[in-house]
């Protein structure tokens, strides 16, 4: 069976349970988790040593094994695919297991969700706790039956002894196993994956059946006993502060409990000043802020816009950059005395989250306790942020994990779970925060827009011979907005010998946060667009120019303390890979165009192909999508992979036809019918290939995505020869004739 718990369960109540399951094993582990690809062994400790344990299995007398899902979920599949690499080593069958969300605990090392790192990190710890339990199951049976462990294997959560013909169920070994000691984890042997059982199936999420079903999951759908329901606005321009407010007329109206102001912090991405009610209904809360009135300080912010934001970057554009990225060779030269190159500009705006679940969180502070139900993928920044502006000890503050109805970065930021908090503490009563969808995109922190003035050149042979970039992004106090910063490492960085790339920061007042394949998300459409109109200008067709670019080189690095490595070997391989899947070259009518892009993010190597239809009204379909990736050289869970991939296409698909504008300091759009998702009749066909190589086995949920818009772009142009520099798409006049 694969069950789960519907309601967090606390590290004590995890152990006390395990305790009196019928003389079960509880095996714990500190994990030593590094932001390296190989993860550094875990130091395991027994239940004698007296080293605070962080439980990742239990085992109970029925022969039911507990895993311990410890990575926040938001859709990316590692409640199910983390516990798989335990069950494999521990020898068990899929069926036999339930999956455990349990609450941060420092013990359990990072848990957060972000950045494609939780396979890095936890693909060898998570096989050692299980193949550590899997060893002292079978030392336990060895012991029992006066025979040499070496005697003995698992198998199907039973040890066997073939010599004798004896075996014992998990079961009934569990309470010995846990008398042992806990062996070093550098004595035990992993699986070869010519014997995984587990790995590499496809498996459901454990989650799926609650999800389908309507159980409560979701940190929306918390309840507690006595709870009150909040609801916070903010001023409609960042950074503004109350003034005034109507608090009598409010705190009057039906259902209402209380009314107040916070005066919260400058911090942007923290708690911002606002007015609070409280009341003892979702609904009587909404209704109650329909009747509220702010007079605001909006600051100086308040006639900021995105078309002087443009204005200032096209001044900016053509001037040298404030800041030099990287100049090899005279990138200016030869682009002087070229005669074939390209000039463009290519612009993207501020794209938001836009979560299917509203940013939420529930807070109770008691005794002295503040305790939160968070949807949150990074749990640790809640206790960080409350520390920090009320001076409540982390210690006492308890974060229990829900599953979060989307992430994509916004929910690595925690200023709704500081927003709860600061309103628990002027409530005796557990009190729920939820933001309406007007508040999800109007105090987002936002993907930053951005704009790059391209020079490039090609020679006689149509290779290229120079590439020049000054990017204007924009920031806050001089510094990028996340996912705004340009690496020096950007391909096609270190490939050609005349590049030079320039910065130039706007700072605004708005505030930003990781987007999902934070920047690779637009440099890759920059990037790869731009590869394909040097392309064109050289004569050379787009696969085979990409191939030439990436040259014959292996690994390329970068000195210093931690070099970005490249591996052009593994992208060329995924490039002739998806070539060759998307029947590239085949020909297609006018009106119809292939596009390839391909990019290097989160340790992932993906290229895709993108096969679209323009009408000669200008009406763009994106019919089928074909990619490749080289993730290394294990997928834990295929089923859970191709839903990463396809996702990604389609979240990728859908910013593109998104923008956030900007006036008087205040976002335009307010809900969904302002900033529109892709639609199940604009989805197109994917097809999804992995080149499993011979490296570690690395994350999914990001490095799918960068590719899709370029793709599209680039078969947009060859299909009715539009080249599409601004995003959203929709801003292009694509009719042709």
């Amino acid at each position: 069976m694969s069950t789960l718990l519907t309601q967090p369960m606390d590290r004590r109540g995890f152990l006390r349970i395990s305790g009196l399951a019928g003389g079960g094993l509880v095996l714990g582990t500190c994990l030593s988790f590094t932001d390296e690809a190989e993860a550094a062994a875990p130091v395991l400790k027994g239940a004698g040593g007296g080293a605070t344990l962080n439980a990742f299995v239990r085992i109970g007398s029925d022969g039911v094994v507990y895993i311990a899902a410890h990575t926040p979920e938001c859709g990316q599949g590692v409640k199910t695919s983390m516990p798989m690499l335990v069950a494999e080593e521990l020898e068990v069958d899929w069926r036999q297991v339930s999956v455990e969300l349990v609450p941060l605990d420092a013990a359990y090392g990072a848990q957060f969700a972000g950045g494609s790192t939780t396979t890095p990190r936890c693909y060898t710890p998570l096989r050692q706790v299980g193949a550590t339990a899997r060893h002292m199951l079978i030392a336990a049976a060895a012991q029992r039956w006066s025979v040499p462990a070496s005697e003995c294997r698992a198998e199907n959560a039973r040890v066997l002894h073939p010599g004798s013909g004896r075996s014992l169920g998990y079961g009934e070994l569990a309470a010995d196993a846990a008398k042992l000691p806990v062996p070093d984890a550098k004595t035990i042997t992993l699986k070869a994956p010519k014997d995984f059982k587990v790995i590499g199936r496809r498996i459901t999420g454990v989650d799926n059946p609650a999800i389908v079903t309507g159980q409560p999951l979701f940190g929306i759908d918390q309840k507690l006993p006595g709870m009150l329901y909040a609801v916070f606005e903010k001023c409609p321009v960042f950074g503004g502060k109350v003034l005034q407010a109507n608090l009598d007329t409010v705190k009057s109206l039906p259902g209402v409990k209380d009314a107040f102001v916070i005066e919260g912090t400058s911090n942007l991405t923290g708690l911002m000043p606002g007015v609070a009610i409280v009341a003892d209904s979702t609904w009587a809360a909404f209704s109650a802020r329909r009747q509220l009135k702010v007079t605001w300080d909006e600051g100086p912010h308040a006639n900021d816009s995105w078309t002087g934001f443009l204005a200032k970057a096209s001044e900016l554009g053509p001037q040298p950059g404030k800041q030099s990225l990287r100049k090899d060779g005279d990138a200016p030269a030869r682009l002087a005395a070229a005669s074939r190159k390209v000039e463009a500009v290519y612009t993207y705006p501020f794209i938001s989250h836009a979560n299917l679940e509203p940013q939420n969180c529930t807070a109770w502070f008691k005794d002295g306790v503040m305790e939160l139900w968070a949807p949150s993928q990074r749990p640790a920044g809640g206790p960080d942020l409350i520390n920090e502006v009320f001076g409540l000890a982390k210690d006492k503050i308890k974060v229990n994990i829900t599953r979060m109805g989307g992430g994509f970065g916004r929910r690595l930021s925690s200023d709704f779970m500081i927003e709860a908090a600061a309103i628990a503490m002027r409530v005796p009563a557990p009190v729920k925060l939820t933001w309406s969808r007007e508040d999800d995109l109007r105090h987002d922190h936002y993907r930053p827009g951005g704009v790059h003035f391209l020079k490039g050149a090609v020679d006689e042979s149509g290779a290229i011979a120079a590439w020049q970039n000054h990017f204007v992004t924009f920031g806050n106090r001089g510094r990028p907005g996340s996912g705004g910063s340009l690496s020096a490492d950007e391909f096609p960085a270190r490939f050609l010998p005349h590049y030079q790339a320039e910065m130039t920061v706007i700072d605004t007042g708005i505030p930003m946060g990781p987007w999902r394949a934070p920047g690779s998300c637009v440099f890759s459409w920059v990037i790869q667009s731009f590869i394909d109109e040097l392309a064109a200008a050289g004569g050379r067709d787009p696969v085979e120019l990409r191939l030439a670019l990436l040259g014959d080189k292996a690994v390329v690095s970068t000195p210093g303390e931690r070099p970005n490595a490249y591996d052009a070997g593994r992208m060329r391989g995924v490039v002739k890979l998806v070539a060759e899947k998307s029947g590239w070259g085949k020909p297609l009518p006018k009106g119809r165009g292939r596009g390839i892009a391909f990019h290097f993010s989160h340790r992932g190597y993906f290229a895709n192909v993108a096969e679209v239809t323009v009408s000669k009204e200008g009406v763009l379909k994106v019919d089928r999508v074909v990619v490749v990736g080289d993730v290394g050289s294990q997928i834990i869970n295929p089923s859970g992979a191709d839903n990463q991939v396809e996702g990604s296409i389609m979240d990728a698909l859908s910013a593109a036809y998104q923008e956030l504008d900007l006036e008087k300091g205040r976002i335009v759009q307010s809900n969904f019918h302002e900033y529109p998702l892709l639609r199940i009749t604009d989805a197109p066909k994917v097809e999804t290939h992995f080149l499993l190589t011979d490296h570690q086995p690395t994350g999914i949920g990001e490095p799918a995505l960068p590719p899709l818009t370029p793709a599209v772009c680039n078969a947009v142009y060859a299909a009715c020869g539009k080249r599409i520099r601004t995003l959203p798409i929709s801003k292009n006049d694509l009719r042709w004739s």
